[in-house]
């Protein structure tokens, strides 16, 4: 299979997409960016291959009698057991590195620590087993936020401020967590696909029949050969990427691109970033005519959101259905990162309760947003909303208020769920034309 990758290295996420000779997305990838961009870079090209191998592998699984006509259902079932085999896997990375946080400091004080660990790890595995379960839905893409969580929520059940505190268990796993997104191993297909096989096959009443046909589509799918003809990358951090410069674009204008590819009405678009915001506007081909964009402050990015999220002890993903909670909007002063926390804290002591304020600074950051918008010439008809930031639901529903009370009901709104990916797809783009340049 002949394919093109584009990348795009966010400063919070970084995003892959592999898109094949006929134009068609085979796979994407995600992960935290955190701090080591090639690492990052590296999981989320691992993980888009991985789904263009999930690809070849429904395609393999179709290609043999016995199975035909079931393809994509067992090709997603193997996929859910890959995917339950990765988090597994990095679990146990997890333990691992709790243990050696645990050998350092006051922690090592404790001769019961080993046990508190197996308790709360065996009980992540259960947990993951429903979380992985035919029709349950993904939480979040992100094992920090999966993980996090549930550690979290076990560690409170287990703590106990005289004898065992809660912030110590909480900083052996903050301490682990870096480790294991920095250093992630082989968490490719190739490496789990047995084992994911055999999780699959326990779960079937028809192993017996299925176990070698769909043997051999893995077989079949490991072997096929994926041909990169070019990689082209973008975003906050692209000056890392080890590619010539004619395969760096700007984020603007794989947004504007990647944006006009999902959505080919688009004449503006609003990229709300992990650390910039960006307003765009674009022609009927997808090329920028005019943009503005903030990158000197994290108010109204995704930054200042997770500054929040810690600040409460919630996971990112958490926020925006809290904050649907709410029944009326706390006005916001300031959405400076920087006071964020105090004024935070300041209207909880008033009373007010979170999901309120969170149901105000929600707005806050979306008319912030929205500014940049105005100076960049406005919305045009159809408006399409990218980044990290428009899955989250209350910020949607802030982003839909405020076009509607400025532009009226007849702007058409734009907002694809996998608008994350929406640079990396336009990067993607560039790199097919420059292959069709060789």
């Amino acid at each position: 299979m002949r394919t093109v990758i584009g990348i795009d290295l966010g400063s919070t996420t970084t995003k892959a997409v592999i898109r094949d000779e006929d134009g068609r997305t085979v796979g994407r990838g995600i992960t935290n960016s955190r701090s080591n961009y090639d690492v990052a870079c590296a999981v989320a090209r691992t993980e888009a291959m991985n789904q263009a191998r999930m690809r070849l592998l429904a395609d393999a699984i179709g290609e043999d009698d016995e199975l035909a006509g079931r393809a994509e259902p067992l090709a997603r079932s193997l996929d859910r057991a890959f995917r339950h085999e990765q988090h597994n896997a990095q679990l146990d990375e997890l333990r691992k590195q709790c243990e050696v946080a645990a050998d350092s400091g006051r922690a090592a004080e404790r001769t019961d620590l080993g046990s508190v660990l197996d308790t709360i790890f065996d009980q992540l595995k259960v947990d993951a087993e429903r979380m992985f379960a035919p029709l349950a839905e993904s939480r979040s893409d992100f094992f920090r936020d999966m993980a996090g969580s549930g550690y979290q929520a076990k560690a409170e059940q287990i703590a106990d401020p005289e004898t065992l505190p809660f912030d110590l268990l909480l900083g052996l796993y903050d301490q682990a967590i870096l480790k294991v997104e920095n250093a992630p191993g082989d968490l490719s297909l190739e490496a789990l696909g047995a084992a994911s096989l055999k999780r699959m096959l326990s779960k079937r009443g028809d192993s017996d029949r299925v176990r070698e046909p769909l043997s051999a589509a893995l077989r079949r799918a490991m072997a096929q050969d994926i041909e990169v003809m070019c990689e082209v990358g973008t975003g906050y951090g692209r000056v890392r990427l080890p590619f010539p410069k004619e395969q760096i674009r700007s984020e603007i204008l794989c947004h504007g691109l990647g944006a006009h590819m999902m959505f080919p009405g688009t004449r503006t678009v609003l990229d709300i970033g992990g650390q910039d915001t960006k307003a765009i506007q674009v022609d009927d081909q997808g090329i920028v005519t005019s943009f503005q964009m903030n990158d000197r402050c994290a108010a109204g990015c995704g930054r200042y959101l997770g500054y929040i999220a810690d600040e409460m002890n919630l996971g990112l993903h958490e926020l925006g259905p809290l904050a649907m909670e709410g029944t009326k909007e706390v006005r916001i002063n300031s959405t400076c990162t920087v006071f964020a926390g105090a004024e935070l804290r300041d209207r909880l002591s008033l009373g007010e309760k979170r999901e309120d304020i969170l149901l105000g600074l929600h707005r806050a950051i979306v008319l912030r947003a929205m500014s940049l918008v105005a100076r960049s010439g406005g919305i045009d008809n159809q408006f399409t909303w990218t980044g990290g930031v428009a899955r989250n639901p209350a910020a949607v529903q802030a982003l839909k208020m405020l076009v509607r009370e400025n532009y009226g009901d007849e702007i058409e709104i734009n907002i694809d769920p996998s608008s994350i990916y929406t640079g990396a797809l336009g990067a993607a783009e560039f790199a097919t034309r420059l292959a069709g340049e060789a």
